[in-house]
């Protein structure tokens, strides 16, 4: 129930979708007595749309989210384990096509098979089904199985998860089968506006994990000013909306262990 409900939010709660239905209200309400209240809406409507497309909101959004658990120091000891999350791969497109259509946090699949190489007696775990509420057309589990191989690395030291359709679910079925001995050091590669989330999950569930931040979208200083690619900036405020309301919803259900997880030494 929780996963079709936050499918449902989500799309309700889209900061696009939410700009739209104001201006679409807006104007229909223009066209009946409440015309002026009607002119209202339409017009704040059009302002969200300009606030979302062509200012640094985004980026602002986003900034916190990706600089809350810092990159793992090149020298840092060398893990036993290495869970990398599900959301680089378009099952649906992958299986038009072929091959392994990846989506923009395909740097996880290419992290993971940097650090493989880098550590090749750690134990790689894939944790990733279907995120899709309708038309689910395989796993991506499936997919980066077939993947690694090509890419160099041994298949009898992959472990994939195929059946999560969430970040709750990747973090209770990877321990199920990574199952850590105490004082293993695992890492847990996913998309640095992710990481927060996914750090409270995981430990919420008993898998003491050490974050591996990868996908940014930002740079190191707090971006300002207005931006000209509307296109960019509704995908950045889209990413950052999603994960700010995941961040409560996660928490208010249980399945964090703090409304922003921070690092801990």
């Amino acid at each position: 129930m929780f996963f079709i409900l936050s499918k449902i939010g989500e799309f309700f709660l889209a900061p696009l979708h939410v700009g739209v239905f104001l201006a679409a209200v807006g104007v229909a309400l223009s066209f009946t007595r409440f015309a002026a209240k009607g002119r209202i809406v339409a017009a704040l409507g059009v302002a969200t749309l300009l606030l979302l497309c062509f200012t640094s909101l985004g980026d602002l959004m986003l900034y916190p989210l990706e600089n809350r658990f810092p990159q793992v120091a090149d020298d840092a000891p060398a893990p036993d384990g290495i869970v990398v999350l599900g959301g680089a791969i378009d099952e649906n497109l992958s299986r038009l096509r072929g091959g392994a259509a990846m989506t923009e946090a395909g740097e996880r699949v290419t992290a993971m098979v940097e650090l493989a190489r880098r550590y090749p007696a750690a134990k790689l775990l894939f944790a990733g089904g279907s995120g899709r509420l309708f038309g689910a057309a395989g796993s991506e589990a499936e997919i980066v199985g077939r993947l690694l191989p090509r890419l160099g690395v041994e298949p009898g030291r992959i472990i994939l998860e195929d059946s999560s359709r969430n970040t709750w679910e990747n973090a209770v079925n990877a321990l199920a089968l990574a199952r850590p001995a105490p004082g293993e050091r695992w890492l847990l590669v996913t998309s640095a506006s992710h990481m927060p989330r996914s750090m409270g999950i995981f430990r919420r569930v008993g898998f003491p994990v050490v974050a591996y931040p990868v996908n940014y979208h930002t740079g190191l200083r707090l971006p300002l000013g207005l931006r000209s690619h509307a296109s960019d900036q509704l995908k950045l405020v889209d990413t950052a909306t999603h994960e700010w309301v995941g961040l409560v919803a996660y928490r208010l259900t249980g399945k964090t262990d703090a409304l922003f997880p921070q690092p801990r030494e």
